[in-house]
């Protein structure tokens, strides 16, 4: 048993949950996804700014399941805010009771636990759209449209559905020098870092992390691959990259852009990507996902880079609680679907 101290306990009937706030405390746990993982919690516990919280169900003394929450701090000219989000709705491994069930009583306690101190609790990526879905509305979440893109790359030929544009862009960029790389050294992670952050300052809609975060990246010991960081080079010197994330087939593009005005003629933002997937396709990932692609009327800088085939749809909802002055929920339902379009985020 852990120490009180890191650890509440919340029990219904033959189910237990315990809150994990520091690594060190968290039991060795199964389970493959890694936005639910450990390994994820010990990079964002090194990361200013984030503050993860482990939430585990144990039937007996049995782990059935686990939720990794993460709220960010963020201060401006207003004050200070907080935002609580999760990347899909757990990961659960047996037991006697249904995944749903599990997930029901996870979800109020984690509903409690952070309406006083976040003003949004947000659950995005959701891989199955409807699963749980009475039991967000119960506690005072809404539906709302946004893109999941996910592109398949196992075919044979993964650029059979890119836009004969892109396919010119890459080769001229490649062709006049750009040079396309993984980042082994810390002094890439640097350089990367500062042009990135400077692409991220204008977007006022998209969180960029502090550097402890790509450091703990590719140095945090792991028995699987957690992630990569990419970069472009020209004549020796960073002008774009992309950071990757790996969770079961699929890799989760988190972070990518290029210098686009002053290496125009290399492309360095589309090499970014291409190289992201390039490397997934070689280590046998099936599929690679935009995270966090936005709106679904929005327009994006690599609109033509990938197209979603006809056959396939894209289902998308995503759930959110808003917490008001008045401690008032906002319900809004909205969900669709995209079809045959090409989407993407720069």
């Amino acid at each position: 048993m852990q120490d009180l101290q890191y650890q509440h306990i919340f029990a219904c009937m033959a189910l237990r949950l315990s809150t994990y706030y520091h690594s060190e405390d968290i039991p060795a746990l199964p389970g493959d996804n890694l936005f639910h993982s450990t390994e994820l919690f010990r990079v964002l516990e090194q990361t200013p700014g984030y503050t993860p919280v482990m939430l585990v169900a144990f039937e007996g003394e049995s782990p059935v399941g686990k939720l990794l929450s993460i709220t960010r701090r963020q201060f401006s000219l207003w004050g200070g805010w907080s935002k609580t989000f999760v990347y899909g709705v757990g990961d659960y491994f047996g037991g006697s009771m249904k995944r749903e069930e599990v997930f029901r009583e996870m979800l109020a306690y984690l509903t409690l636990r952070h309406e006083e101190d976040s003003f949004l609790i947000e659950f995005r990526n959701l891989e199955e759209p409807l699963f749980g879905y009475r039991y967000f509305r119960a506690n005072g979440y809404f539906p709302v449209k946004w893109l999941r893109v996910r592109n398949s790359i196992h075919q044979e030929l993964i650029d059979k559905w890119m836009s004969a544009s892109r396919k010119r862009q890459i080769h001229n960029g490649l062709k006049h020098g750009a040079v396309m790389e993984v980042a082994r050294s810390e002094e890439d992670v640097c350089a990367l870092f500062t042009m990135l952050r400077q692409y991220y300052l204008p977007k006022v809609h998209r969180y960029f992390p502090d550097i402890r975060f790509f450091l703990s990246l590719i140095s945090e010991p792991s028995r699987r691959e957690l992630g990569k960081i990419f970069v472009v080079k020209y004549k020796g010197k960073v002008i774009g990259g992309s950071v990757c994330l790996f969770s079961g087939d699929c890799a989760y593009l988190l972070f990518s852009g290029g210098m686009r005005k002053s290496y125009a003629w290399l492309y360095p933002g589309v090499l970014a990507v291409w190289n992201a997937m390039l490397y997934a396709r070689e280590q046998g990932y099936a599929h690679f996902e935009f995270i966090d692609a936005g709106l679904p009327f929005r327009r994006y800088g690599f609109n033509e880079f990938m197209v979603v085939r006809g056959e396939q749809y894209i289902t998308f909802i995503t759930l959110q609680i808003v917490v008001e002055s008045l401690n008032r929920f906002q319900v809004q339902v909205v969900s669709g679907r995209i079809q045959n379009q090409t989407v993407g985020v720069l």
